[in-house]
């Protein structure tokens, strides 16, 4: 059961990074380190780089040989409409989680709208399929402990890629930790049989990656350097999100275009 629940939580994660994927298979060829950079792409910490452009090049197999070809399917059998009830479900269940990391974070009416939009969205939304929360100017929490420990000063420290999990640091991979503690320990989580819950898990990792089919399409083909470009855009997200510096709640309906290149706990 333990390693049942441990394999769907990484699905879990690798639904929130699977749009930092190539499906090229590695970015442009040559290209090995900042030095070779000319879009500057230096600024992020990056000592690891050459590993990290190994673990990288991986992901984007997995993406281009596995995960993307069954997104694209999914998406071409499944309405929109659906896909975006299913995001809002497994992001209503993310909330318990946010409603943590915005007490820890000191942030009191942050996550008092937290709560309340889990009671909005839970009944109103029945059980997380639609999201009038959104609609009501309910504030949506993105907090999770990378931040929190963020907030408490701790340094990000080196970029790091993560097989199969994607771009991370040192503080966020401990806060990956933390945020998953509730889904494999605690009720009612752990009440859920493993076949439904690795399920569920591999739903949601197929159906996130299909919402973002085209706009990740066509961010790679812009960019020179597609390492680069996803390294820069998750660092300067997570910092963003670590001092509430993030774009405004995305409108009803629309895409998380901010959490493409995040690991969301």
């Amino acid at each position: 059961m333990g390693r049942a629940l441990a394999a769907a939580l990484l699905l879990m994660l690798l639904a929130d990074t699977a749009a930092a994927q190539d499906p090229n298979g590695g970015g442009v060829q040559g290209v090995t380190t900042a030095d070779s950079d000319p879009a500057g792409a230096r600024s992020p910490w990056d000592p690891w780089e050459r590993f990290n452009r190994k673990v990288f090049a991986f992901n984007e197999k997995v993406d281009h040989y596995a995960l993307e070809p069954v997104a694209t399917g999914w998406d071409y059998v499944v309405p929109h409409r659906v896909e975006l009830c299913i995001s809002n479900f497994f992001e209503n269940l993310m909330l318990p989680t946010r409603f943590a990391n915005d007490l820890l974070q000191l942030k009191p009416w942050k996550a008092y709208e937290t709560l309340w939009r889990a009671v909005i969205n839970t009944t109103v939304g029945i059980g997380g399929l639609f999201d009038p929360a959104s609609s009501w100017d309910v504030y949506k929490s993105d907090e999770d402990f990378g931040q929190t420990l963020g907030y408490w000063g701790t340094p990000a420290g080196p970029y790091l890629v993560l097989p199969l999990l994607g771009p991370s640091s040192p503080r966020d991979t401990a806060g990956l930790i933390v945020d998953s503690i509730p889904y494999l320990y605690i009720p009612p989580y752990t009440l859920i049989p493993w076949y439904a819950s690795f399920g569920g898990t591999a739903m949601n990792v197929v159906n996130r990656r299909a919402l973002v089919l085209e706009t990740i399409r066509e961010e790679r083909k812009s960019a020179f350097d597609w390492y680069s470009a996803v390294r820069s855009a998750y660092t300067q997200n997570r910092e963003n999100r670590v001092h509430d510096q993030a774009a405004a709640p995305a409108k009803p309906g629309a895409t998380p275009d901010e959490d493409l290149y995040d690991v969301d706990q």
